[in-house]
């Protein structure tokens, strides 16, 4: 059900042959108004892009994909005590080859110490690479103010789990430089209800996830300023009554936001589809949750602190459990997969990728600032996106060609 494959490379056909040497121009279409576009490019940086009459190119031109849940990618983990600045970058250059331009890097449940040195790596790799930190829209604090019980708490490690402590809190947002920008939650932990009022009074997006919370605490959290449900349908009991539970009551919420990992397993395709509808694609969000398995080969490896499986067929499970433990997909995949498993069309679900994070994150000073852009062909029978280019920061910082 999920997506396994390299993307596919494109022939170097696709660039003007009449450039100068040093210099690129593709043509395509711009995907949300289908306009005919020429993108000039010098030594990989954009010159300009300016409409054409008419193009017979099959290119499709599109923002840069927005991840605002990534754990890890392409055997990086951010959430090891020994990640570093440099590990970091390489992560986010390895998604811009598959797409994703801008991200959130996520950092989940842990001793105090291990949260400071993953924030800590983060910030020094923004500090160290100016790309790298336009790429980045924030800090995505997952944990550990969330459930403790098994199957809300998902694969978080049970004895770093703890209730809400705003000076602690301070201390995490001090290493990060005011960075950290969403916090995921559970509104039932002791003192919540006050944290959340805190944390969206500093303008912090707060999320509700890993949460057994009743159908007060859900109301309480929303009236104190949460904003949007993690990984919605996900972080949760395996068995949990039909109604009222805590799917249904976020579910329901006009107020929240949803983010989905639309990858076939986190979701089957009819609760997608049915989610997307009833929250309505303006209050949705596509993530990955991708951990460092993404990319990776199927077998046995260690996440979060505790052992993990990654099968033939792209699932991350605790070992011996039912349990998932992030995913091993790109958000290209969800993107596809939202146009099969929901009936969307290829702009609405690119948008749940692009325009709807900006909408959330109010974030588009900063996307729009500079040009990020991804380039690909749409394969509408096989619903596959196939990558050519990725701009970030007016530079092109993949090009399919060159890894040819």
């Amino acid at each position: 059900m999920t997506k396994s494959r390299p993307l596919r490379e494109k022939s170097p056909e696709t660039i003007t042959d009449l450039a100068p040497e040093g210099w690129h121009v593709y043509t395509g279409h711009t995907l949300f108004n289908n306009t005919a576009v020429e993108i000039v490019l010098a030594d990989t940086c954009v010159q300009e892009i300016r409409e054409v009459p008419s193009t017979d190119s099959t290119i499709w031109v599109a923002p840069a994909l927005i991840d605002i849940q990534v754990n890890g990618f392409a055997g990086f983990d951010l959430n090891v005590a020994t990640v570093t600045p440099e590990d970091v970058c390489t992560m986010v250059r390895e998604l811009w080859k598959v797409g994703t331009g801008f991200l959130c890097p996520t950092v989940v449940t842990g001793s105090f110490e291990r949260i400071r040195s993953s924030l800590h790596a983060i910030i020094e790799a923004s500090k160290a690479d100016p790309l790298v930190a336009h790429a980045m829209l924030g800090i995505h604090l997952e944990g550990p103010y969330i459930s403790a019980e098994d199957g809300p708490r998902g694969a978080h490690p049970l004895e770093h789990v703890r209730d809400p402590d705003w000076d602690e809190f301070q201390r995490w947002q001090d290493v990060a430089e005011g960075k950290i920008s969403i916090v995921t939650l559970a509104p039932e932990k002791k003192g919540a209800i006050p944290f959340i009022e805190k944390l969206a009074a500093d303008g912090i997006v707060v999320a509700l996830g890993h949460t057994n919370a009743s159908v007060s605490d859900i109301r309480a959290a929303i009236d104190a300023g949460a904003k949007l449900s993690t990984h919605l349908g996900n972080g949760a009991h395996a068995l949990i009554r039909r109604h009222p539970n805590y799917i249904w009551e976020q579910l329901g919420a006009d107020e929240l936001w949803a983010s989905l990992i639309v990858d076939g397993h986190h979701l089957p395709p009819s609760v997608a589809k049915s989610m997307m509808r009833a929250k309505t694609l303006d209050r949705c969000v596509l993530v990955s949750d991708a951990v460092a398995l993404a990319g990776m080969k199927p077998g046995i490896y260690q996440f979060a602190e505790k052992s993990v499986e990654l099968t033939a067929d792209r699932c991350v499970r605790l070992v011996g459990t039912e349990y998932l433990a992030g995913s091993a997909i790109e958000l290209a995949r969800g993107v596809e997969n939202s146009v099969q498993f929901a009936g969307i069309s290829l702009e609405e679900a690119v948008s749940l990728a692009t325009l709807q994070p900006i909408r959330l994150l109010d974030a588009k000073a900063h996307v729009e600032a500079r040009r990020n852009l991804i380039l690909f062909e749409w394969d509408a029978v096989l619903c596959e996106i196939n990558l050519i280019a990725t701009i970030v920061g007016d530079a092109l910082v993949y090009h399919a060609e060159a890894h040819q």
